[in-house]
């Protein structure tokens, strides 16, 4: 077929023309969509947008115009996309105006992301200001505080929540009977009160109940709660506890392991107060609860509630500001009494809920002698093989070794020198009842190894982990089911059944009606950690697990009977104990007398950062020493202020981030009240 414009040459130059004033009419309409589109607001035509960008001298909000277009989808809390520093990123809308400081042309916003207000202005004022107290940025506390965005989850409506049984106070305060005052605690929230307490629990007490009553008074008055507890074991056990008190569907549980869609509507559920009832892991202590009434933080001296990530706020602290801030109760509870809430009950922040002498003696705990077994040459005394085997025939037994694994540590047999390997010198282990002995570093087999001192062949195991243990007592107990829970494979919970369950701190799963006996094996490793906090946790370790007896259970610990801490727990005595570790503290000018922040990075880096430091009056610039793997060493400095002076060190750290984050520096990283040395 011939193409017409080569038959009719005489029609080419129209048609060019035709095209050009059919691509300049496009660009004309292009134009004026653009400008359509940028033609800003008529109402508070300017946005205040927090950026995400984890530059701490940038941690400011930059005003934007809003177009017209978006003028109902930029509220105040939204996401948006803005250009900055010559790309698209992502930010929240922190309010609106109706003029700028500004005083060139504002660039308008690039879209609004969702018209959905997922940042509320408490939650975004409390990144504030635990951005200033950790030295951190606004948009690394948001990166915490707010989930992904799910688009299909965020078009449908949250369900409205059922009408629950009515509040039962007569149930709540015989469930709380034995913790005084209890009653005054639960009566004040359900007249809402603000009430702020540090509560020590009894052994053998089904805390998760004593918390959904709690939660129940609070409700009452027509407020909203927060529980924030260490892991996804003990939110399921809050989660059946608030639903056996207050119904079905009354409150949502915010934890990472439900997935992004789930997670994301539970959250919208109570961005959108269609939920005023949260429980969750350490993320859910930034939850937007309507009318918060109620702050719980259980076990607050375990590690999981230190988020890992900057500026690694502690959950407790967290959940203690928004308590101030918003007028709520508040809730320090565990089976022991942290440093911390020693000290907030010292400065009369917070009132005591202590167990009564009854109630504490619910469980009887017992010291055995270590020296008993090592004489034998064993490693669990007679009188504990006594005890597991009486034991079995009432209900499970809870054996806790504080290492997971087989044998992790080898030494000769002879003259006990550590076995280390002869490749890396790294230590050696074994991982199973039939495989050599292998370096914990570079997994080299030592089948032929020698004791470079004495020459022997011999190997003995002065730490076994909780297989071997639950091997050794499988032998001993023939017939005996033996199950262990560590690692990856954390039991829940075991049945009422005679069984032995072998569990590492933390994975202990909770019996029906109770452990007929308690068994706490090694205690001198846990006390043997080099660590601030050593004593402390190893009796925060073992009174979870003692606690997970039934009533007139027994606990054994085997350990040296004069030791603070064992002694402690013979007496559960918590609030001594916590009264003596914070006696100390104080005489030691360590937290929480005072404050302290360290200062991690390459050695050039940490040298300039102290160089740059603008320190409060009275600090105290410890180190440096070198942290880390040989192969990757660091350097780090503390600095320590009289706890007065806390707010400055933080101003001043933040002034050093931002300086440095100007400058182009090498990062540094900067911890406030780090949980542990």
């Amino acid at each position: 077929m011939t193409d017409p414009e080569q038959a009719q040459p005489e029609l080419l130059p129209g048609l060019v023309r035709a095209q050009v004033k059919a691509s300049q009419a496009r660009a004309r309409e292009t134009r004026a969509r653009k400008a359509a589109e940028a033609e800003p607001a008529t109402v508070d035509p300017v946005a205040r947008v927090l950026v995400d960008v984890p530059l701490a001298h940038l941690d400011r909000t930059f005003d934007y115009a809003v177009p017209a277009a978006m003028a109902d989808a930029a509220v105040p809390g939204a996401r948006v996309k803005v250009r900055f520093a010559g790309q698209d990123v992502d930010g929240y809308v922190l309010e609106r105006a109706a003029t700028s400081d500004h005083p060139g042309r504002l660039a308008p916003l690039r879209r609004a992301v969702s018209a959905e207000p997922v940042l509320a202005p408490e939650v975004a004022a409390l990144a504030g200001e635990l951005a200033r107290r950790y030295a951190g940025t606004r948009s690394d506390v948001l990166r915490l505080a707010i989930p992904a965005r799910h688009a299909t989850t965020e078009k449908r409506p949250s369900p409205p929540v059922d009408e629950g049984p009515p509040y039962d106070a007569s149930a709540a305060e015989a469930a709380w009977a034995g913790h005084e005052p209890g009653a005054a605690y639960l009566r004040h929230l359900a007249e809402g009160g603000s009430p702020r307490a540090v509560w020590a629990a009894a052994p053998a007490t089904d805390w998760a109940l004593l918390l959904a009553h709690a939660v129940a008074a609070t409700a009452a008055s027509g407020r909203g709660a927060l529980v924030c507890v260490p892991d996804g074991k003990d939110v399921a056990r809050v989660d059946a506890a608030l639903t056996a008190v207050l119904g079905p569907d009354r409150h949502v549980a915010l934890t990472a392991d439900v997935g992004p869609a789930r997670r994301y509507a539970d959250f919208l559920a109570v961005r959108r107060g269609a939920r005023r009832i949260v429980v969750g892991t350490r993320a859910a202590a930034f939850a937007p609860v309507h009318d918060l009434g109620l702050v719980v933080v259980w076990d607050d001296g375990d590690d999981l509630h230190a988020e890992p990530r900057a500026p690694y706020p502690h959950t407790r602290e967290t959940l203690l500001l928004r308590a101030e801030r918003e007028g709520a109760a508040a809730l320090v509870g565990g089976f022991v009494r942290t440093v911390e809430g020693e000290y907030l009950l010292r400065t009369g922040w917070a009132h005591e809920l202590a167990a009564d002498r009854a109630s504490r003696r619910a469980v009887t705990v017992t010291v055995v002698d270590e020296g008993d077994a090592r004489s034998r040459g064993g490693r669990i005394p007679h009188d504990v093989h006594v005890l597991v085997r009486d034991a079995l025939a009432a209900g499970p037994v809870l054996v806790q070794t504080p290492r997971l694994g087989y044998v992790n540590a080898l030494a000769c047999e002879r003259c006990r020198t550590p076995a280390r390997c002869p490749a890396c010198t790294g230590p050696l282990a074994l991982t199973g009842p039939t495989t050599p002995p292998s370096c914990r570093w570079c997994g080299t087999a030592a089948d032929r190894w020698a004791c470079p001192e004495c020459g022997h062949r011999g190997l003995r195991a002065p730490v076994l982990g909780d297989a071997r243990t639950a091997e050794e007592l499988g032998r001993s107990l023939p017939g005996t089911t033996v199950r262990t829970s560590s690692g990856e494979r954390v039991l829940a919970t075991v049945g009422a059944a005679p069984q032995v369950v072998v569990a590492t701190p933390g994975a202990e799963p909770v019996a029906e009606g109770g452990y007929a006996a308690v068994v706490l094996l090694d205690t001198w490793l846990l006390l043997s950690r080099i660590d601030l906090r050593a004593e402390e946790e190893a009796l925060r370790r073992w009174a979870n697990a003692a606690a997970l007896a039934r009533p007139g259970g027994r606990v054994a610990a085997v350990g040296d009977p004069a030791h603070p801490a064992l002694q402690a727990l013979v007496r559960w005595d918590p609030a001594g104990f916590a009264a003596r570790e914070t006696t100390q503290r104080m005489e030691a000018h360590l937290p929480p007398a005072s404050r302290l922040a360290t200062i991690t990075g390459e050695p050039g880096a940490v040298d300039d950062a102290v160089t740059l430091l603008d320190a409060p009056p009275g600090a105290e610039v410890l180190g440096p020493v070198e942290v880390g793997p040989p192969d990757d060493q660091e350097s780090r400095v503390v600095v320590r202020v009289p706890r007065a002076h806390g707010a400055g060190l933080s101003a001043a750290l933040l002034e050093l981030q931002r300086v440095r984050s100007s400058r182009k520096l090498d990062a540094v990283r900067i911890q406030v009240d780090p949980p542990t040395l």
